[in-house]
């Protein structure tokens, strides 16, 4: 009997592995900047990172503050200290999320 685990378990290893070339070829963590702080800002995002706690807020504020003067001054951080995939959080998600279900909400009942 033919057996797809195998091959789904290497699709996914290979996806992984894309993942992790891109993430390193995008160039971010070398300003020690994580995804969710790359994320273009419109208002969902705006409203995600209004409410994000104090400790969470004030670090993404370091981290853009340093990649912008990195950035000016044509730098990076030192290898050692580049994000790693693995330390790659998605600390503004939930955030976020909760976000976007409020406003769909919100349209939902606008147009009722």
């Amino acid at each position: 009997m033919f057996s797809i685990l195998p091959t789904v378990k290497a699709t996914a290893n290979l996806f992984l592995k894309f993942q992790k070339w891109y993430f390193n070829v995008a160039g971010f963590n070398k300003l020690g900047l994580l995804r969710d702080d790359t994320l273009y800002e419109d208002d969902d995002v705006k409203e995600a990172v209004r409410r994000l706690p104090e400790k969470l807020y004030n670090d993404r504020n370091f981290r853009m503050k340093r990649a912008l003067d990195l950035s000016m001054k044509q730098h990076i951080l030192p290898k050692d200290m580049w994000i790693k995939y693995e330390q790659d959080e998605r600390y503004l998600q939930p955030y976020l999320k909760e976000v976007i279900c409020e406003r769909k909400e919100r349209e939902e009942w606008d147009r009722k």
